[in-house]
């Protein structure tokens, strides 16, 4: 280590000088300046296929009368988890017990239901 003025002891490799072509980068500008609110223009892509960006609630219901298994399965399991955590807290083991295979039972039928409706998707889409 070496002393540099006031007596503070500072490292060699903070002494060492940089070549000059590498102590100034050169500045990139890009074309167009970059707007957060905007999407990016990438040509040959279009973000979205609707010319309206959609709401979520437009979108929730396209999107179920697209595929209107996979709500129904959400409903069952969410009805049957609640169910079975009251009985739990009621202190009703056996049908609280019964309740949690149901749940898993709806979860089943709303993964297949969503693995269904891809498939039928990406059938539909195939020339």
């Amino acid at each position: 280590m070496t002393s540099s003025g006031g007596g503070v002891q500072r490292p060699e490799y903070l002494l060492t000088s940089v070549a000059p072509d590498m102590a100034t980068p050169s500045p990139v500008t890009p074309e167009t300046p970059f707007e957060p609110s905007k999407p990016p223009v990438i040509e040959g892509f279009s973000p979205s296929i609707y010319s309206n960006p959609e709401g979520f609630k437009e979108k929730f219901l396209r999107k179920t009368r697209e595929n209107p298994m996979v709500p129904i399965g959400c409903l069952g399991t969410a009805a049957a988890l609640t169910y079975g955590l009251y009985c739990f807290h009621r202190g009703h083991s056996q049908r609280s017990q019964l309740m949690m295979r149901t749940r898993i039972a709806a979860q089943g039928f709303t993964v297949a239901a969503i693995l269904l409706g891809l498939a039928a998707s990406a059938m539909k889409s195939r020339p």
